[in-house]
Order: C-alpha cells, then sequence, then structure tokens
C-alpha cells in the first residue's frame, strides 16, 4: 500500500540534498529551461527516463504515453512536439521504446480492448507494414522484441513527417534518434535509424517545405 506521508517526506529529503549541494539549486530552476533533446517514451511505470539517461531536471523534454506512439491526430504528442522543436529549440528527437512493453504486447491479442483499440490499431499497423519480417520470426519472444524496435522505427517516420522538425532539420540540422530499453538488463541500445536514409525515402510524398 502506498504510503503518501511518505512521497512528501521524501520530498523533504530531496530538496534537502538539492541545497545542501548548491543553495541556488531551485533559483536557477525556476529561471527556465533549455534542454537540447525532446524524449518520446512509454509511460510504464519501471521506465523512468531521467533514471535510464542519469539526466538531471531541466536538461531533457519529456513526454510518455503507451507504447511511445507519435500520432498526427493526437494533440497531446503534436503540441508537446511543435512546443519542444520550434520554441525550445531543441536539437535532438528521442523516441524510446522498450521490451517487454504491455502496449505493444496488448495489440497483438485478438480481443476488443475498448477505448485502447484505436490507440492499439496504430502498433497494429506497424505489424501491418512488417509482416513479411515478424511472422519469419518464429520465436515469439523474438518477434514481440522486433516489433518493439519496429514501433520506435515507425514512430520516428511518424516525426519526420511534421513540418516542425522538417523545418527545424533544414535550419538548423535536427535529428531524428530511435532506442530502446531492454528492461532486462538496465541497458540502452540505440537502433541507429538511419535518419538521412528514412528522409530521403519519404520526402517526395511528406516534404512540406
Amino acid at each position: 500500500m502506498i504510503d503518501f506521508k511518505k512521497i512528501f517526506e521524501n520530498n523533504e529529503v530531496w530538496v534537502s540534498e538539492k541545497i545542501g549541494k548548491d543553495p541556488e539549486y531551485f533559483t536557477k530552476l525556476s529561471q527556465g529551461q533549455h534542454p537540447e533533446i525532446l524524449y518520446i517514451g512509454c509511460s510504464d511505470s519501471r521506465v523512468t527516463a531521467e533514471d535510464l539517461m542519469g539526466v538531471q531536471p531541466g536538461e531533457v523534454f519529456i513526454h510518455r504515453n503507451v507504447a511511445n506512439m507519435v500520432i498526427s491526430i493526437d494533440l497531446n504528442i503534436m503540441s508537446v512536439l511543435n512546443y519542444a522543436v520550434r520554441h525550445l529549440k531543441v536539437n535532438h528527437v528521442v523516441v524510446c521504446g522498450h521490451y517487454e512493453c504491455g502496449g505493444v504486447k496488448a495489440s497483438l491479442q485478438s480481443k476488443d480492448l475498448g477505448i485502447l483499440n484505436p490507440w492499439l490499431r496504430n502498433i497494429r499497423d506497424v505489424y501491418r507494414l512488417h509482416k513479411n519480417e515478424l511472422n519469419a520470426i518464429t520465436d515469439e519472444s523474438k518477434r514481440f522484441d522486433r516489433l518493439v524496435e519496429l514501433n520506435v522505427q515507425e514512430q520516428c517516420i511518424n516525426i519526420i513527417k511534421t513540418a516542425a522538425v522538417q523545418e527545424a532539420y533544414k535550419d538548423r540540422g535536427l535529428t531524428v534518434h530511435g532506442w530502446v530499453f531492454d528492461i532486462r538488463t538496465g541497458k540502452l541500445i540505440d537502433l541507429k535509424i538511419d535518419f538521412q536514409k528514412i528522409l530521403g525515402e519519404i520526402i517526395e510524398i511528406y516534404k512540406l517545405f
């Protein structure tokens, strides 16, 4: 059972530790943010963005949702993306998925999941796009892992399709990255998505500038 009193006690300890190291810590923190990275990750409670990257408050602008999706009609993620790219002027956008993702696993189930249906349909679309590769993987666990990776790749492509990112790429060389967090080992894996190659392949259809 969660002890909410303990949460506030932990906060007091955290504040004391920060001020002990730097009496002006919160004064500086309140003066604004200048992150270099927009991080789009999964809402999974086991995947804490700041911890796995070893970053401090103010260094990374973070958005999380079920299965780290970038859906063009989702005003939440589109607002975050536009604010981070056009106003905070981040130079890197990271999509980070993780193995053992509940959202990706749910998308593989042939059942009615209610309000989750339209959200998970986007992951099923990723499966459809890569059906031949995925169906050729006989090990179910490895197929699941590969779908996690391909989902990250497709969300990166969705980011590249947006006007804000295309403009920032043209103006200041913004780069999109695809990562996976291996929850079984704690390691971050760079999928080394070829940003330039993908941009070249889709620009004919999705070019906005």
